[in-house]
């Protein structure tokens, strides 16, 4: 699996887009994702699993406490994969003007 389509796969879960959201304000803890969500926290714990697996988020210890927070690059791969399908959208509409032209 590339990792365009393992962060697509991690996205494609309604409440880890939520909690990606969530962080998208700043670091939270895992009490405090909790509290903002209808899932209960092993839950939230598992969605950030896949989402730091994914490469979407980081975290870091503080104290006792867990912080996530969003990876900056984290959507890179995604980005990148996107700009090759409109590269070749660009591609074909270019060689349709082309052949019109003619």
């Amino acid at each position: 699996m590339t990792d365009a389509a393992r962060v697509l796969d991690a996205l494609g879960d309604p409440t880890r887009r939520h909690v990606l959201e969530l962080l998208r304000d700043g670091e939270r803890s895992v009490r405090e994702l909790t509290d903002a969500s209808s899932v209960s926290q092993p839950a939230v714990s598992q969605h950030l699993r896949v989402l730091r697996d994914a490469g979407l988020v980081d975290v870091r210890a503080a104290g006792t406490r867990r912080l996530y927070r969003v990876r900056p690059d984290g959507l890179g791969d995604v980005r990148a994969w996107v700009d090759t399908l409109w590269d070749d959208a660009l591609g074909a509409f270019a060689a349709h003007v082309e052949e019109q032209q003619r």
